[in-house]
């Protein structure tokens, strides 16, 4: 477990500054014998000792952050005066900028595909030389049909991308 000691005061202040409790835990000051304290959420272990705190609070209307996709795509409050601010035609520089650097991932990686299905061979490559262990035929036509699944997922993901730009 990780020594939380600065992060759980911190968390701990902003809680007291707010509104209404959502959650409530049991902490566990524990000293090891080297005397380094550790907060912990159990007491499970020699030298610990349960530690009583406020509440947790947040301020009303909002709920707590689980830092999620849901929490990371809304802005936390305005913006500030002294952002920086990028003019459109930088921005429209670097998404073209953007969708040229997918389109030739996009096409890299359909080459990839056509070299792989064709060494694939639909399923019956030719043996090498080294290959005279048929479990190691087998193993590097599973190789090669999970690069080739691996591959589809990535041109999948790349179209994706672009749809998403336009």
């Amino acid at each position: 477990m990780k020594r939380l000691l600065p992060g759980f005061l911190l968390f701990a202040a902003v809680g007291m500054v707010a509104g209404t409790a959502y959650a409530q835990s049991e902490v566990f000051l524990c000293v090891d014998q080297n005397g380094v304290k550790e907060y912990k959420n159990t007491g499970d272990t020699k030298g610990c000792k349960r530690v009583s705190l406020p509440p947790l609070t947040v301020t009303s209307g909002s709920k707590p952050s689980g830092g999620g996709a849901a929490s990371a795509s809304k802005p936390a409050g305005p913006t500030p005066p002294d952002f920086p601010k990028v003019d459109n035609g930088t921005q429209k520089a670097r998404d073209n900028d953007r969708r040229q650097i997918l389109q030739d991932e996009l096409k890299n990686e359909q080459q990839r595909l056509a070299d792989l299905k064709k060494d694939y061979n639909d399923g019956t490559p030719e043996r090498q030389g080294n290959e005279r262990n048929y479990a190691k035929y087998q193993e590097r036509v599973a190789s090669m049909k999970d690069d080739i699944s691996r591959s589809e997922k990535n041109i999948d993901a790349l179209n994706r991308e672009l749809s998403n730009l336009k």
